[in-house]
């Protein structure tokens, strides 16, 4: 039995945990929100999975010590705008375990990978990045998902696989840290624009040709900025993106939606409840496409339409009409 602490408690960071407490491992969770950590408590419900039970080995905390300290490794599962803010707190109780960012996003301002903020907090520690095509809802009840664990250290990844890997979670590895994290950053985004497309009642005509091109814009950025090609052909690229754009459990893909059907961007937000990262990344994946020089209409189309008033309808014509390409 391993002691794990989950930084965050939000669907991600609660469905890891229970699927980790059923191969009967010491679970603690810390939390921002007293409400949260008395309904994991009380309770044993999370509010953002209001069907699931959670297991009794599970516990929620308020106070990073009582987490981390003692730890075997630590999942980092918190919104990417303050990953580096909460490493900042809890990393003085970081000693010689692991640290797995289990989070998808980018770091606005330096433009980062959530795993080279990691780096910078705490650079004595082992990294790793934990992802894949993985809704929180499923892993929750144990429908059969595939992830990938990718590290520089070797221990890290045999770590992972051993505590994770059952009939219900099947771990692959990689040592491509860096293509690993930017995949699951910017799937996200093209998840908005599925949305976006489905709000406005487009066909799978659409979708399939969004997903392609989708993914060759993910993989020239994602290879510019170290990440090997063949990762984003893999479940943490196309994977992750099929999962992401087609299903309505995408909170990214559902705020898209809301978009499409003419809404605002306030009202998005505040319909949908919980942080969504596209929204937090279209900026920084635009500044990042002009750094390294690389082509991505589609995210300069999205970028528009929350920043410049784009109607997303004028965005699709746009992007169907510029001029012809060699695929």
């Amino acid at each position: 039995m391993s002691k794990i602490a989950i930084i965050g408690s939000g669907s991600w960071g609660v469905a890891l945990a229970v699927h980790l407490s059923k191969k009967g491992h010491d679970i603690k969770i810390w939390s921002y929100s007293e409400e949260e950590a008395d309904l994991i408590n009380k309770q044993k419900r999370c509010k953002f999975l209001p069907n699931l039970i959670i297991p009794e080995n599970i516990e929620c905390f308020l106070d990073y010590e009582s987490v981390v300290w003692g730890s075997d490794i630590v999942l980092h599962v918190t919104p990417s705008k303050v990953v580096r803010s909460t490493v900042q707190e809890y990393k003085k109780y970081i000693t010689s375990q692991p640290v797995i960012m289990c989070s998808k996003g980018l770091e606005k301002g330096t433009l980062l990978s959530l795993s080279e903020v990691l780096k910078e907090e705490i650079p004595f520690a082992k990294i790793g990045v934990l992802s894949g095509p993985s809704h929180a809802e499923e892993v929750s009840v144990g429908v059969p998902t595939a992830l990938v664990i990718a590290s520089e250290h070797d221990d890290v990844i045999k770590m992972i696989i051993d505590l994770f890997m059952n009939e219900n979670l099947r771990i692959y590895s990689s040592n491509d840290l860096k293509g690993v994290d930017v995949g699951g950053a910017l799937k996200n985004i093209m998840a908005f624009c599925a949305g976006i497309a489905a709000g406005l009642g487009l066909g799978d005509n659409t979708f399939a040709a969004l997903i392609t091109r989708g993914l060759a814009e993910i993989q020239r950025l994602g290879v510019k900025m170290g990440g090997r090609i063949d990762t984003f052909y893999g479940l943490t690229g196309l994977g992750d993106l099929i999962v992401t754009c087609l299903s309505e459990h995408s909170r990214n893909r559902g705020a898209g939606f809301l978009i499409g059907k003419g809404n605002s961007l306030s009202y998005v937000q505040e319909k949908i409840g919980m942080t969504i990262e596209s929204i937090d990344n279209i900026e920084i994946a635009k500044k990042l496409a002009e750094k390294y020089n690389v082509e991505m209409p589609i995210v300069d189309a999205v970028y528009d339409v929350l920043n410049n008033h784009l109607d997303p309808e004028r965005a699709v014509n746009m992007l169907m009409t510029r001029s012809p390409k060699s695929e």
